[in-house]
């Protein structure tokens, strides 16, 4: 049998997700899309999971598509019909971004190295994004004739604004890690050596956590994007109402006031 394009680890409440075709610096074909929203699925299903963690295996975190993939490559013949790349983005890349933003647990993404074009925005997808000092971040798409996809026209100007956001789609210029948590893109930059050791207790810290909450805020956050002030507001009081019922938010106030560290359950 082949090898897991995804290899799966678990620590404690914390999966590990590694793309796996570091030959091909885990581009993106349709075998590792379905092995990846077939893992992302399962451990959204598992209760003992309480935070991923989304990597790579290699030198690269995603180098984007995999253009030799046939579902996206084009039919080089003269005459040839054009390939539907919407089609491609509607069966593969949106099933794969709605996933990971609906996931009832947090998404660490640790870019071990280039992330380009459809694998950039994979990881400012997550709700963490911690980087490698060596990796990178590359807007590819103006360079093949196409616009950034993966949620990047939606992430890129909500990150980092506009001004910005456009240099990154229009330019293609390979953005290093340091200047990505600059700029506000990404959370982090760290040394090489301490990625996934930063990445796997950060994910373990979340993970003891009230996780409703955690899911929550990302959603709150996401959703007031599209509101006023006032539709913020009742919203934030519509998401205490839910959270303040919740056996998290008794075990975390009466672990307060007893002085002791909480242990929430709640998922």
């Amino acid at each position: 049998m082949s090898e897991p394009l995804v290899l799966v680890t678990q620590s404690g409440a914390v999966q590990t997700l590694a793309l796996n075709r570091p030959a091909a610096l885990n581009s993106f074909t349709a075998d590792l899309h379905a092995q990846l929203l077939a893992a992302l699925d399962a451990a959204a299903a598992n209760a003992e999971v309480r935070c991923v963690v989304l990597t790579g295996t290699g030198r690269a975190f995603c180098a984007g598509q995999d253009l030799a993939d046939p579902a996206v490559a084009p039919d080089l013949t003269p005459g040839a019909p054009a390939k539907d790349l919407g089609e491609v983005i509607d069966k593969f890349y949106g099933p794969l971004c709605q996933r990971i933003r609906s996931m009832p647990i947090p998404v660490i993404a640790a870019v071990n190295g280039v992330a380009a074009g459809a694998g950039a925005n994979l990881a400012l997808g997550c709700d963490v994004v911690l980087a490698a000092r060596s990796a990178s971040f590359i807007q590819a798409f103006t360079k093949i004739g196409l616009v950034p996809d993966t949620g990047g026209t939606w992430l890129l100007p909500r990150l980092v604004g506009r001004a910005q956001a456009l240099g990154l789609a229009l330019l293609g210029d390979k953005l290093p890690a340091a200047d990505a948590e600059r700029l506000g893109l990404i959370w982090r930059c760290v040394d090489d050596a301490a990625l996934q050791d930063e990445a796997q207790a950060l994910a373990q810290r979340l993970a003891a956590m009230p996780v409703k909450a955690l899911v929550a805020t990302r959603k709150a956050m996401d959703a007031a994007a599209q509101m006023d002030f006032g539709q913020a507001l009742a919203h934030e009081a519509a998401l205490q109402r839910t959270l303040g019922a919740s056996a998290d938010y008794r075990e975390g106030v009466e672990a307060f006031i007893g002085k002791r560290a909480p242990v929430f359950k709640d998922r």
